[in-house]
Order: structure tokens, then C-alpha cells, then sequence
């Protein structure tokens, strides 16, 4: 897979956990856990995507 590839394919999870976190906050009975969660891994994402673009 090709680095810019691998690279789109990140931002689209990253982008999809963003909408996830929203529609999860909108609930009224909304998991602060899970979103927690979330949030962790669309930073580990956003940390991954930063450290490959500057390798490309």
C-alpha cells in the first residue's frame, strides 16, 4: 500500500470517529467512558497520520 493511501485511509477513520464522538454526545444518555475511549483513539490516530506525513 502505497504511503499517501495509507495515509488517506487514516484520515477517513479519523474523520469517522469525530462524526461517532458527536453522535455519541448528542445522546442523552451518553457513555462518558466511551467517549472517552474514542477520544483516545482518534488522538493516537491524528499522532500516527502527523508522524507519517512528516516521514513522506
Amino acid at each position: 500500500m502505497a504511503m499517501s493511501s495509507h495515509l488517506s485511509e487514516l484520515r477517513k477513520k479519523h474523520q469517522a470517529l469525530s462524526v461517532e464522538i458527536e453522535e455519541e454526545q448528542k445522546r442523552p444518555s451518553s457513555d462518558d467512558f466511551a467517549i472517552k475511549q474514542l477520544k483516545l483513539k482518534k488522538l493516537h490516530l491524528k499522532e500516527e497520520i502527523e508522524r507519517l506525513a512528516i516521514q513522506a
